[in-house]
């Protein structure tokens, strides 16, 4: 039976108290559920809308703020990266590599990431086929790296909105790679007068019905205070409802897993 498995953590490092205070509470969530939770934070976001908005504690910072992460609570770390430079860079420190979803056809930073020869989670871009994520997988493998997953976040619907295809993931499932699905970024409303909007109190519903169709790991963007949050604020959960849907995302797993091992 396959290991399930979240991603959660703040959108972006705000700094060190604030992403600290979470990774405990994250850890506290994942011994109480007996469940593994790689945790996330970004050292730069930068495909924010507008130049004013918050991008980060940059490379340096941010890697050290993690890597204290992964020295006091012992969880696996993810990032993101946004040139090819900083796979190298950011190789020392984290488990996983995460190439954002506007960045997965870009072949330079595929390969660049691939070569570290860490996990590569590549996020589905909201104009691409989840038939031709073949190609970006394709670009990884290309460096003898077969450790890679795929992350669902949504499809582009007309302007301004996101919906979610659950065929995508079953589709993408035909790769075998891990599939991971985002509940958090899959309820953006993107752009909306220079700012993403969004509708977070669907995020566990679609959470459900993802672990229900047998996907690998579910992805939360989860905060101490979201509405204060400095990215994503109208996405994040609070870390409560975080801990309160894992045990009945887990509990859909359970009844996903016994379905497949009986058909």
């Amino acid at each position: 039976m396959r290991k399930h498995f979240f991603i959660a953590g703040p959108c972006v490092i705000e700094n060190e108290k604030t992403v600290m205070e979470i990774a405990e509470n994250v850890k506290l969530i994942s011994e109480k559920f007996d469940v593994e939770i790689i945790f996330k934070a970004s050292f730069d976001k930068a495909n924010r809308t507008s130049v004013t908005s918050f991008r980060g504690v940059g490379i340096e910072k941010g890697m050290e703020i993690l890597s204290k992460v992964k020295e006091r609570f012992n969880l696996k770390i993810t990032t993101d990266i946004h040139l090819p430079s900083q796979a190298e860079f950011v190789k020392e420190f984290v488990d996983i590599i995460q190439i954002p979803a506007f960045l997965c056809r870009q072949t330079d930073i595929l390969v660049q990431a691939g070569k570290t020869g860490k996990i590569v989670n590549i996020k589905k871009g909201q104009f691409v086929a989840p038939w031709d994520m073949k190609y970006a997988v394709e670009k990884v493998k290309s460096t003898g790296n077969n450790s890679i997953m795929i992350t669902e976040r949504g499809a582009s619907f007309g302007y301004n909105n996101l919906v979610v295809d659950f065929r995508g993931m079953k589709i993408m499932q035909e790769l075998s790679y891990p599939i991971v699905y985002d509940a958090t970024h899959s309820m953006q409303l993107p752009s909306v007068n220079g700012k993403s909007q969004g509708t977070k109190q669907y995020a566990k519903w679609l959470a459900f019905a993802a672990a229900s169709i047998g996907v690998d790991g579910i992805f939360f963007e989860v905060h101490t205070n979201p509405q204060e949050a400095l990215s994503d604020a109208s996405t994040m959960l609070d870390l409560k409802t975080f801990s309160e849907i894992v045990p009945f995302i887990c509990e859909h797993w359970r009844v996903a897993d016994k379905y497949e091992k009986n058909s």
